[in-house]
């Protein structure tokens, strides 16, 4: 069975399926990569929460940055997120994000507990 939480016309919120949550892409606002990934990652914890997950059970995480100079800035608040222990197969890129103004943009799947 699929469940699609807050369906829309291009995307759901959370989609679930044999055991695991897929997260529609999660920005944040801020006028520097540290608070967007800050905001970025508030974000993701709460539709973890919604999808009956959380950080230890992350499967893996697509990152796309504005910008690859801003890698090491987003790596000390990403860093500091994720558990130890519990560190999600992972990828890291730059391209073109939706808005101008924007400096990361996460892709999350994960677990359900």
């Amino acid at each position: 069975m699929i469940e699609r939480i807050e369906p829309g016309v291009r995307s759901s919120k959370i989609v679930k399926h044999g055991g695991v949550a897929y997260l529609t892409g999660q920005v944040g606002e801020g006028d520097t990569v540290t608070a967007q990934t800050e905001e970025c990652l508030r974000r993701v914890d709460a539709l973890l929460a919604r999808a009956g997950s959380d950080r230890e059970h992350l499967l893996q995480v697509t990152i796309w940055l504005a910008d690859m100079a801003d890698f090491a800035e987003m790596n000390l608040v990403w860093n500091a997120w994720v558990p130890e222990g519990h560190a999600p197969a992972r990828a890291c890129g730059e391209a073109k994000l939706a808005r101008d103004v924007l400096k990361v943009e996460m892709i999350v799947t994960a677990a359900i507990k």
